[in-house]
């Protein structure tokens, strides 16, 4: 019982950080993205090395290395492909 008590209250105070973890990119429906072909370029062209491109939300995401070699966890807009958040 007191296991159970436990386990409920770490998912209750572990909830408003999983929700912010994810940021929010776009409302906007997915027929209205940049093809994932589109953006990877986009990826490219600033200097970015993917080693993981995932849908994430409503963001492309992309887990890599940036222009100076540094790890980096980025979350862009899927319609104007904006930086939204970074991370490592």
């Amino acid at each position: 019982m007191k296991l159970k008590l436990i386990s409920a209250l770490v998912i209750i105070a572990a909830t408003p950080a999983l929700a912010i973890a994810s940021p929010s990119c776009t409302k906007e429906p997915k027929s209205k993205w940049m093809p994932e072909k589109a953006m990877k370029e986009k990826i490219d062209a600033l200097g970015y090395q993917v080693k993981t491109f995932e849908i994430t939300g409503s963001c492309y995401e992309i887990y890599g290395k940036d222009k100076q070699g540094d790890r980096a966890e980025v979350y862009f807009n899927p319609v104007s492909g904006e930086i939204v958040q970074k991370g490592d």
